[in-house]
């Protein structure tokens, strides 16, 4: 099956600093601040903890405060991309991703939020994809290794490794991420629970979905 990767960038507006995207299947998220993102003539505002969707080429400027901007793009193969110009841009993750291209994908972009001591239990997903935490802290377990993520950092989630997430025990906890799923699951839910006696205990993290958007793979 052909080869991708997936790859998140940090990006840093000055106040009303531009950047200059060339074309490419991405979403952005505002972490911080406000920006305007024009693409294919059209402009659209991003508030913080919004999301964009676009496969062209876009420019992006930060509003009177500048903006914290999270950056993912998914690209083919090893072939090169254009990083953004004009700002101060930081390559947080990047990954390679294995993906059948005969079939149908999604670009899918949403936030999870975990109440004090709140819990994933084992778990896995039907795609791959890069999580970034945004405030809390979360233990992240998976194949017999964890890791502790404080705010700012990203990790990546296979899909069909099964993982447990522990949420910080004394504040809240949140994390925006980026997964390319089978084009079937537009609207609907990616998790499977591993172990038959979770699947029926509370579940007390909620989610926001900001991009559902199919994508075609060359």
């Amino acid at each position: 099956m052909p080869h991708y990767v997936l790859r998140l960038h940090t990006d840093r507006f000055a106040p009303g600093a531009t950047a200059s995207l060339p074309a490419g299947k991405r979403v952005l998220y505002v972490r911080d601040g406000d920006a305007i993102v024009r693409a294919d003539g059209r402009a659209a505002g991003i508030a913080a903890n919004g999301a964009w969707f676009g496969r062209g080429t876009a420019t992006v400027t930060a509003g009177n405060a500048g903006a914290t901007v999270l950056r993912w793009e998914l690209l083919a193969g090893r072939s090169p991309a254009g990083d953004a110009a004009g700002i101060d841009s930081e390559k947080t993750l990047s990954q390679e991703v294995t993906l059948d291209g005969r079939d149908g994908h999604l670009m899918r972009c949403d936030r999870v939020d975990f109440p004090p001591g709140g819990i994933a239990y084992t778990h896995v997903h039907r795609g791959p994809g890069i999580r970034c935490l945004l405030k809390g802290a979360i233990r992240v377990e998976v194949n017999g290794r964890h890791h502790d993520i404080a705010p700012g950092g990203a990790w990546f989630e296979a899909g069909p490794d099964p993982v447990l997430a522990l949420a910080s025990e004394t504040e809240a906890t949140a994390f925006v991420r980026v997964m390319i799923l089978p084009g079937e699951l537009k609207g609907k839910s990616s998790i499977r629970y591993v172990k038959p006696e979770d699947a029926d205990k509370p579940k007390l993290q909620t989610y926001r979905v900001f991009v559902d958007e199919p994508i075609q793979l060359p």
